[in-house]
């Protein structure tokens, strides 16, 4: 007998070779239709695997990520069964599953071409397949074995991630005619999967490589139940109208150009001023909370990176270093702003009554990103972080921790992001070689972290391995609209690069000591944010935030003197006008305004050019009736005031 302790901590025995499944079962035949994996001490399993030891075990189901990855995992499978039933002699490299469904990187036999209207058919066959009930039997193999079963399958892809795989690792999982080489875990059989939508293709480089063969990489989500399918695919295509991209080139707020590079955006004068917005906002916040400016280079010394060790991290993913004239001199475009901000406080002796110092940044970097993954302003080349820097004493290290949430939840509540998740990101104790710095430091930084959480009063999920490389953080995982989440906001703790900067301040006791170093960004980068914040507005921002809040719109040409006067008075209002003189009918001009999302049209005509007054009209709503320009003023300024009381408050 074995003892199993579940996640209450209740404690069951049952004989050894029990699986996750038989343990679901007996719990409730409810569960066991639900469930899909199981995780064994931290490792999620197959639910058909034996369990011959006491063991701790939490069982997953749709609603849990573990669960939804081993579904699209099994269904990455089936997809590469189907296509190998259509194109017998494909070779496979890595199908993996990504936070809406999952892929299958795939090199077609010489000729065959995989294009968007074969997908039907594969989807078709997807679906014949999974209602056989193939059982997913998982197998262990040697690397002999294994390099002998796809050498004979003239698959040289599998062939080179067998050669870097340790002998007594390997393993593979059948399924029908359909055998891969995989970790796992997978479903029991493949009935689990009733829906299935294929929804796109693309060119990738295998293994991410440029250098290397260009593979199709086929994208498909599926489904335990046709009505999700049928919500996701409405899902979709909201998304598609939502797209950041297909609005932001109608609102004009960025563009793109092949001259200026790839994944480095040029933002338009309307899409400036909405930046503008943001970043003198949080200004506003930062000064509020004692944080001062600086400003820092775009480039700098190789040296400096090697230094705070981001260098060794993550020198293979950035800019190759920059050579000067001078012999051996190499400099590096900016991947990260906390070098620069470590010595700026080195600049200068501190005593324990400067701190703490808090160096704030908007601060552009650049980290190179393959063609293939640049997407929109989601994922650029060049993108400015509205990076900060705490500099704290260990006694003042939870308050700091503390007031930083506070910042995250004004920006929050006045743009309307009020469903997040807050997520402890800690290191993987299972791969110390991930981090540097002391266990014993890491220690203390994540106990900082989860007592001021407790003390905030804040609900938390923990993630194991999700900590950056010098310290663990806390990241906000916000919700859309559509319901997808997002990492926005971040806060970490540091005891690492204040040691490897060697940055000190003396004392009470007049000895040397260690400040502790705090980083944060609650938008994260500007472009990401701007790109969540269009696709969660569909473009319809916050009055204080849009570029345009109103637009006057003269009857006619009669009429632009006066709409000239109305617009000017309400820019000296502090409020964002602009004019409409089209020589256009006044209801073309409402529904391109409209289609603009400006929150406010201004129709001036006779009448109101004689009572000085303005005919509104607010997006979506219609029209509120006659104002003179100085209610109006008072009206639209009481309503951004109300939208920042988060803030003012």
């Amino acid at each position: 007998m074995i003892k199993i302790t579940l996640p209450d901590n209740s404690v069951r025995e049952y004989e050894s070779g029990v699986t996750g499944l038989q343990i679901a079962q007996s719990i409730s035949s409810r569960l066991a239709k639900d469930v899909l994996a199981v995780s064994v001490n931290g490792e999620v399993w197959d639910l058909n695997r034996p369990i011959d030891q006491d063991s701790a075990i939490k069982l997953y189901t749709w609603d849990d990520r573990e669960g939804k990855e081993t579904f699209w995992h099994s269904s990455a499978h089936l997809m590469a069964e189907a296509i190998e039933f259509f194109y017998p002699g494909t070779k496979f490299g890595i199908g993996p599953t990504v936070d809406t469904g999952f892929y299958y990187d795939v090199d077609l036999p010489e000729g065959k071409q995989l294009t968007e209207k074969d997908l039907a058919q594969i989807e078709k066959k997807m679906i014949e397949l999974a209602r056989q009930k193939h059982q997913i039997v998982r197998s262990s193999i040697t690397k002999a074995e294994a390099l002998e079963m796809f050498t004979d399958k003239n698959d040289e892809l599998k062939q080179e991630l067998i050669s870097e795989l340790e002998d007594g690792t390997i393993t593979l999982y059948n399924q029908g005619n359909f055998t891969d080489l995989c970790r796992g875990p997978h479903l029991p059989n493949t009935s689990y999967i009733k829906a299935v939508k294929l929804t796109s293709i693309a060119g990738a480089y295998w293994r991410g490589d440029e250098k290397n063969k260009m593979l199709t990489r086929v994208y498909g989500v599926t489904f335990p139940k046709q009505k999700l399918q049928d919500e996701y695919l409405v899902l979709l295509e909201e998304a598609k109208k939502r797209d950041h991209r297909k609005i932001g080139k109608e609102m004009e707020l960025f563009t793109f150009s092949q001259k200026v590079g790839q994944g480095l955006p040029l933002w338009l004068p309307k899409g400036t001023q909405l930046r503008l917005q943001l970043e003198d906002f949080l200004k506003k916040v930062q000064r509020k909370f004692g944080y001062q400016q600086v400003m820092t280079p775009h480039i700098g010394d190789v040296e400096l990176y090697k230094t705070s060790g981001h260098f060794q991290k993550y020198g293979a993913d950035s800019f190759q270093t920059i050579k000067t004239p001078a012999e051996g001199e190499e400099y590096m475009l900016k991947p990260m702003n906390c070098p620069h901000h470590c010595e700026i406080f080195a600049s200068k002796p501190h005593s324990y009554k400067d701190l703490p110092i808090r160096f704030a940044e908007f601060g552009t970097v650049y980290r190179y990103e393959q063609s293939g993954e640049l997407h929109g302003l989601t994922r650029v080349r060049g993108f400015t972080q509205d990076d900060a820097h705490l500099f704290c004493r260990p006694d003042q290290l939870k308050d700091e921790f503390k007031k930083v949430i506070d910042i995250v939840f004004i920006i929050f509540n006045s743009l309307g992001l009020e469903n997040y998740t807050a997520q402890i990101s800690l290191r993987d104790p299972n791969n110390p070689d991930k981090y540097i710095g002391s266990a014993e430091n890491w220690d203390k930084a994540e106990a900082a972290i989860i007592e001021a959480c407790a003390e905030k009063g804040l609900e938390t999920v923990t993630e194991l391995g999700e900590a950056a490389f010098y310290g663990p953080k806390l990241d906000f995982m916000v919700k859309d609209a559509l319901g997808r989440s997002w990492q926005l906001g971040t806060i970490q703790v540091d005891y690492n690069l204040p040691e490897r900067f060697d940055l000190e301040y003396i004392g009470a006791d007049d000895k040397r000591h260690r400040p502790i170093m705090i980083h944060r960004a609650p938008f994260g980068s500007m472009e990401r944010f701007v790109a969540v914040l269009i696709e969660h507005t569909a473009g319809k921002f916050p009055l204080w935030l849009t570029p345009d809040q109103v637009v006057v719109l003269p009857i006619s040409e009669k009429y632009n003197d006066y709409a000239q006067k109305v617009s000017d008075f309400l820019n000296n209002s502090d409020i964002r006008s602009l004019i409409d003189d089209r020589n256009e009918k006044i209801g073309r001009k409402i529904r391109d305004n409209e289609l603009k999302r400006i929150p406010y049209l201004l129709i001036v005509g006779e009448k109101e050019a004689e009572t000085g007054t303005i005919s509104v009209r607010k997006q979506g709503e219609g029209d509120k009736g006659s104002m003179s320009m100085e209610e109006f003023a008072q009206f639209l300024n009481d309503e951004v005031k109300e939208q920042l009381s988060a803030f003012y408050n």
